[in-house]
């Protein structure tokens, strides 16, 4: 059977059409800059296969990612996991528990050693060895280093797992780190950060859909973010920029300070984002947001920058 035919009878099994899936990868074409011309391109590269293996690891977080990742619309995210990728382990998702997990995970990073991609969801304590974060006995920090090294790349999804997050927030008493900062020289591997609170789904599918297109991961900037979702401001694509009734800069939106594609993809289907809602942006997906960035919210002509906001962060 073709791959195409394939595609299509696993979607119908999960009443989920061709047309569908294509306007998913159309939306995903168009956050990429490729245009939805492209969408039935990458439509091709997730049906194509072999469909990558993929090790989900979930740190110190509130599984809002996940939560966010779970609630794409149509296609949902167990067409995209089942159909494009193979989700060999995800705590939040799988039946195993105890030693049976543990086992789950050890194999698969060493039976596809090079070949998955780790996605991790949390910051990671590393104070006192990483002490303040354990699983089944073990320290988060231990976790990461056995297994992340291990992959193709690591995909940081959400602010936690970038930067460190609200778990890194002043004053960070469990020494809480991005997986980058938190494995340093440890990790050799490539690294993308998916940074939001929560991130967009359509920004991971498009990071994975870069990688079945071009064999190649997308071009990052600085903070190690896709220049295709994080290259320009919230402010600059924001369509209340310049309208003195709807921008919310008095009522402390950062979205001049913050890099993001929310008011072009939007969530839950192209329905909405926060501003559009009457909701300040409040730099989610910028390094160390929470001590920069607060009180996220002030009434109109007031001072932001609390005693370790905006005002008092020294870079």
């Amino acid at each position: 059977m073709k791959a195409d035919e394939k595609m299509k009878e696993s979607l119908k099994q999960r009443d989920v059409t061709r047309r569908q899936f294509l306007k998913f990868c159309g939306a995903v074409a168009a956050a990429m800059g490729l245009g939805p011309a492209f969408g039935p391109r990458i439509y091709e590269a997730f049906a194509a296969g072999p469909r990558p293996p993929v090790l989900w690891l979930h740190f110190a977080e509130c599984t809002g990612c996940t939560e966010s990742v779970l609630r794409t619309a149509n296609p949902g995210f167990a067409d995209l996991l089942f159909d494009t990728i193979s989700l060999d382990y995800h705590e939040t998702l799988m039946a195993a528990a105890g030693s049976t997990a543990e086992t789950i995970l050890t194999t698969a990073a060493e039976t596809s050693k090079g070949q998955f991609f780790c996605v991790v969801e949390g910051a990671v304590p590393t104070a006192d060895n990483g002490v303040y974060g354990m699983i089944g006995g073990r320290t988060m920090l231990s976790i990461a280093q056995e297994i992340c090294p291990k992959s193709k790349a690591v995909i940081a999804l959400g602010n936690c797992a970038s930067y460190g997050g609200l778990p890194a927030a002043f004053p960070n008493p469990t020494g809480a780190a991005g997986v980058k900062n938190a494995l340093g020289a440890n990790l050799s591997v490539p690294v993308v950060n998916l940074p939001g609170c929560p991130p967009n789904p359509i920004n991971f599918a498009g990071t994975l859909a870069n990688y079945l297109l071009k064999g190649t991961l997308p071009s990052i900037d600085a903070e190690g973010r896709p220049l295709f979702a994080y290259a320009d401001t919230v402010h600059s694509r924001c369509p209340y920029e310049d309208s003195e009734s709807r921008c919310l800069e008095d009522y402390g939106c950062k979205g001049k300070q913050c890099h993001n594609n929310c008011p072009t993809v939007k969530f839950n289907e192209g329905t909405s984002w926060p501003v559009q809602a009457g909701h300040p942006c409040i730099g989610c997906s910028e390094p160390d947001f929470w001590d920069r960035f607060t009180p996220f919210y002030r009434e109109s002509g007031e001072d932001g920058g609390g005693e370790h906001g905006s005002d008092h962060y020294d870079d």
